[in-house]
């Protein structure tokens, strides 16, 4: 692939690259199942407690594996294909993906999952199946964000992937919304650039920080966009509406006219 990209026949790589890409999701998603299975039995801050516990054993497993995983100093040498492009395109897939299955029968069980999950038991719904499945795919996700990081970065070391950055992404959604998909977007955007744009503050800036998320969950604490969602056909009906609106104003303005 190496090779390909500085030839500048891209085109050819895209094939190797994809492969990459579903491959990573595949093994992210596989431990996804074995993390999802043990931690069945705990709910809210103790699961994202042990979520974060099984990062910081990966990570210690994978410093202290130095002939698979290259150790301390890690992966390097790999291809930089992931322009912004690529980025773009499967961020754009990655989110459409994410919203048809959230509005399918499987998202609306995992949602009332969430909501109440005694009363989506007794409703029927298989519990640990969807529960699992949550973990595998919320795990996909991540290891094509994990593949493109990656291919942005040239390499991957072990010290990019610590407690810190768990917590960082655990923010993001936090800030944005816990039911919202749309706000976890904006927020990991505001959160990934409000550090850079504080750069001229150095001595501050990470006081500045701080205090702004602070006041984000003193004055708005379900988040940036609590449980508003996009909708396509919201936005559709809306702007018919507005049409309409507008269409009957002119009417009644031509007819005193």
């Amino acid at each position: 692939v190496q090779e390909l990209l500085k030839a500048g026949n891209t085109g050819a790589a895209i094939p190797y690259i994809l492969l990459a890409l579903l491959i990573s999701a595949i093994v992210a998603g596989i431990f996804g199942i074995i993390i999802g299975i043990p931690a069945l039995r705990l709910k809210g801050d103790y699961l994202a407690i042990i979520t974060l516990g099984f990062g910081e054993i990966i990570r210690v497993c994978i410093i202290n594996l130095p002939d698979l995983t290259g150790g301390t100093p890690g992966l390097m040498s790999i291809p930089k294909y992931a322009t912004f492009l690529a980025v773009y395109i499967t961020v754009v897939v990655s989110c459409v993906l994410i919203h048809m299955m959230m509005k399918s029968r499987h998202g609306r069980a995992i949602l009332s999952i969430r909501e109440n999950e005694i009363a989506a038991e007794a409703c029927g719904i298989h519990v640990t199946y969807y529960k699992v499945l949550a973990f595998a795919v919320s795990a996909f996700f991540a290891g094509v964000a994990g593949a493109l990081y990656a291919g942005y970065q040239g390499l991957l070391v072990p010290s990019s992937f610590n407690f810190m950055a768990s917590i960082n992404i655990l923010v993001m959604v936090v800030l944005g919304g816990m039911g919202s998909m749309l706000g976890s977007i904006v927020a990991a955007a505001v959160l990934t650039a409000l550090p850079l744009a504080l750069q001229a503050f150095n001595t501050y800036r990470m006081v500045v920080y701080s205090v702004l998320l602070i006041a984000v969950m003193i004055f708005k604490p379900s988040g940036l966009f609590g449980q508003y969602d996009f909708s396509l056909t919201g936005l559709l009906e809306k702007l018919l509406n507005l049409r309409a609106l507008r269409a009957a104003r002119n009417a009644e303005k031509a007819g005193d006219a």
